[in-house]
């Protein structure tokens, strides 16, 4: 083996001679105090860096499971009303119009609908976001009508804008 190869460089070879020699004037009772203080912050760096870090992540696991489990639960719900809503039959163009005008209906003066062939033009005027989301709901069961552009804006009314869906033809 090449000693050259394994030769520390200069500076760190300087260090070390001078900590050896400092080590060997200290006193036995001074050695065990230095050699404390060097396991006492080993401890302390290990806890620092390793034990309290898993620690951490052990304690948040069983929360973000639940989380997880709970988000999982509902794109699995989302994925079958998908599914079922795929295999439902198509909606004749006048029975999906009449649907998409029910359900606007029930908001009043809130929504101005307008039907234009397979498409439906929405104005809503301070809409809140609940009555939105049943709309968007029963219009997608009953009409097949899906959003395909939204301009919306809340406001401290509710929900300002515009949106096209497209109405009936395949899910």
């Amino acid at each position: 083996m090449n000693t050259e190869a394994l030769a520390l460089p200069a500076p760190i070879a300087q260090f070390r001679a001078r900590a050896a020699a400092w080590w060997r004037e200290l006193a036995p009772r001074e050695r065990q105090g230095a050699l404390l203080a060097i396991a006492l912050v080993s401890l302390a760096v290990l806890w620092f860096v390793a034990v309290q870090p898993a620690l951490r992540t052990l304690r948040a696991a069983p929360i973000a499971i639940d989380r997880l489990d709970a988000e999982l639960q509902q794109m699995q719900l989302l994925a079958t009303e998908s599914r079922a809503l795929r295999a439902a039959p198509p909606v004749a163009p006048a029975q999906a119009a009449a649907a998409l005008q029910a359900a606007t209906a029930r908001l009043g003066t809130k929504v101005k609908l307008v039907q234009q062939g397979g498409r439906a033009t929405l104005t809503l005027t301070g809409v809140d976001g609940e009555a939105l989301r049943s709309l968007l709901a029963e219009a997608r069961s009953t009409a097949r009508a899906r959003p395909i552009e939204a301009q919306l804006v809340r406001s401290a009314a509710g929900y300002d804008g515009t949106l096209v869906l497209a109405v009936g033809g395949p899910s």
